[in-house]
């Protein structure tokens, strides 16, 4: 019907439903660009469902959505059914150079290389970055000839050489600024025959060269890169700099030439979007990389869950503070607070929390997680009785813990479902896989303060002390199943368990704790929305033409007036019809001949009517003429 059971995820954690052979947006296998599938009316041979094994197979080559993280394979319950799937692995090509970088970091910093040998053809080709509105790129002199390439103004980039007739330059103007720190590529061609210039997709700006005169460039000093000749020279970066095929090791000459560096930073500026979850962008000197030790996930852009299986008793506590520290010194201070240093109070109290996690289970009831306090205050998230998730907060003020009960769906079916609660004082924001966001706020006579906050449990709830009546009646046997990507605020328990980190010491384990990714996406395929759905039903708006009462009697009778005359009218045209097709019959029965002249001396009927007819003479003596020209 549409919705796809089976998935791979790529870059930024975005789900694709095109697979090898295929592309991106098209719902098919290769089969189905080609028309060969196994069953004509499936995009997919495995999708013709046949007892005998089908295989569809090809290269994911769209590179935006690349390496391939996770495939996610559904629609398994039915007997009889399998399927294998493989991921090849991740093949690239390229220039090897093209991160070949230098950063000037003076204006009268430079690199200087052997005389550019470009007599009669140059080709030079780079990308540059920088916040500076003017800058030297390169130039090489000769007696009176030279050869550059500059940043004129924030919006200019100019070529210009002389071989021999008088200056020549050529100018392309950006309706957007250049200074943007972001990459800008610039091509300059010159030859016996023309000369060009282009910035990025701008348009090409092309100088033919004179038809007499001067073609051969004579240079004879160094070529620089960066300041020559007590000039301005250019601030920012420089990278995969050609000159007539060839790339020019920047970085190495970097290392050696006071005032530039090797390599380029600001890369987060331009590629930090990919550090995804919370992921923070860390500049290289010849890239970036992702730091994930504040996130529940790993990898390297911070999208490859980090979950584990659960078997019945065993459970996981994170303490909130380091072994051996009291309350009052507590250095998970930094920790436990979420990125807003509003909510870090002295006596670490939280006025909000952020939890968000992924589990699976066929298991109920049981208890998910649990944080528990130095004081009566809780908070719980719970799979109840009935299959349904609970979330259940004591912060005290009130005579009853304050429940949310999601009832509309059994959430113990064995299928990954993502939570997400977010709390910012009396509000709560719930979300439930792909489901809208729902708000709730807690009673009035509600604390909004979650006080001394102590450990976070996961699967069972050991802890000294009064625990809440219901919470201890779900405990026993514990949770069974898989628990992933598990974050509260800036705490991510089952990666400190799973990861050697700083934060390991503050995790102990009952039994032995196996990593999985059984909870890494969530199969449930969202609702279709009102507009798409036909069987929405807005009372406020439309009613079923018929459920089970009476239509009133003025809407009857005007229905069958209505009907009626439509009737009446169809029946005319029918007639209508029906007289004129018999008429037309009859008259092309009547007997007559009328022959074609020299049917006699023709040799069949289709020659005479050709001979005769005098379309076919026209046409044959257009082609005659069509021939003789």
């Amino acid at each position: 019907e549409g919705n796809p059971y089976t998935w791979w995820v790529g870059k930024a954690n975005e789900k694709h439903y095109y697979w090898g052979g295929s592309g991106p947006g098209i719902q098919k296998c290769a089969c189905g660009i080609e028309r060969n599938c196994t069953d004509p009316k499936y995009y997919c041979n495995c999708d013709a469902d046949y007892k005998q094994w089908r295989k569809d197979s090809g290269l994911l080559s769209y590179k935006e959505h690349l390496p391939v993280s996770q495939v996610v394979v559904g629609d398994l319950d039915r007997p009889g059914s399998e399927a294998k799937v493989s991921v090849g692995p991740v093949r690239c090509q390229g220039d090897r150079n093209y991160w070949n970088a230098a950063s000037f970091v003076t204006s009268s910093s430079h690199l200087h290389f052997s005389t550019f040998q470009g007599e009669t053809s140059a080709d030079i080709s780079f990308y540059f970055k920088t916040s500076a509105s003017d800058g030297v790129f390169l130039e090489n002199l000769g007696n009176t000839d030279f050869i550059k390439l500059e940043l004129k103004s924030a919006t200019e980039v100019s070529f210009s050489f002389d071989v021999g007739n008088g200056p020549v330059e050529i100018v392309v103007r950006s309706p957007n600024p250049l200074n943007d720190d972001q990459w800008h590529r610039v091509n300059a061609e010159r030859n016996v025959k023309q000369a060009s210039l282009q910035v990025d997709q701008l348009p090409l700006e092309v100088r033919k060269a004179p038809t007499e005169g001067h073609t051969r460039l004579e240079l004879y000093s160094q070529l620089y890169v960066g300041a020559a000749g007590g000039q301005r020279g250019f601030l920012g970066c420089i990278r995969s700099l050609r000159m007539n095929g060839v790339t020019l090791d920047l970085e190495e000459r970097a290392k050696v030439t006071p005032g530039v560096k090797p390599g380029c930073s600001g890369h987060c500026t331009s590629y930090g979007m990919y550090c995804a979850n919370g992921g923070k962008c860390v500049e290289k000197y010849n890239g970036y990389s992702c730091d994930c030790s504040k996130t529940a996930y790993d990898g390297p852009f911070c999208i490859k869950d980090v979950g584990a299986f659960f078997e019945e008793g065993m459970w996981l506590r994170y303490n909130f503070h380091s072994p051996g520290t009291s309350v009052k010194d507590l250095v998970s201070r930094t920790l436990l607070s979420s990125a807003d240093p509003e909510i870090t109070a002295p006596d670490l109290s939280l006025n909000k929390e952020e939890l968000s996690f992924s589990f699976s289970t066929t298991k109920f009831p049981c208890v998910l997680l649990y944080v528990s306090s130095y004081t009566p205050d809780f908070m719980a998230v719970l799979v109840n009785p009935t299959g349904n998730l609970q979330i259940r907060y004591n912060l005290g003020g009130t005579k009853e813990p304050y429940n949310i009960d999601i009832d509309h769906r059994n959430m113990a079916n064995g299928q990954p479902h993502t939570v997400n609660i977010t709390r910012n004082g009396r509000d709560i924001v719930l979300q439930l896989d792909h489901y809208p966001p729902t708000s709730y706020s807690l009673p009035a006579t509600s604390d909004i303060q979650f006080n001394s906050p102590k450990a976070l449990f996961l699967g069972k709830v050991i802890e000294i002390g009064k625990i809440d009546q219901d919470i201890y009646k779900y405990n026993t046997p514990g949770f069974t199943g898989c628990l992933s990507r598990v974050q509260f605020n800036q705490i991510a328990p089952l990666k400190a368990a799973l990861r050697p980190t700083n934060a390991s010491s503050h995790v102990h384990i009952q039994g032995e704790l196996v990593e999985s990714n059984c909870g890494a996406s969530p199969l449930t395929i969202p609702p279709m929305s009102a507009a798409t759905d036909p069987w929405h039903l807005d009372s406020a708006s439309a009613d079923f033409p018929y459920n089970g009462q009476a239509i009133g009697d003025g809407v009857n009778r005007n229905s069958a007036i209505i009907g009626g005359v439509i009737a009446v009218v169809i029946f005319t045209i029918l007639c209508t019809l029906v007289f004129l097709i018999r008429y037309m019959f009859r008259h092309k029965g009547t007997y007559h001949t009328n022959e074609a002249k020299g049917a006699e001396s023709a040799e069949s009927a289709d020659a005479a009517i050709m001979n005769n007819d005098p379309n076919f003479t026209e046409t044959i003596d257009e082609s005659k003429k069509e021939w003789l020209i």
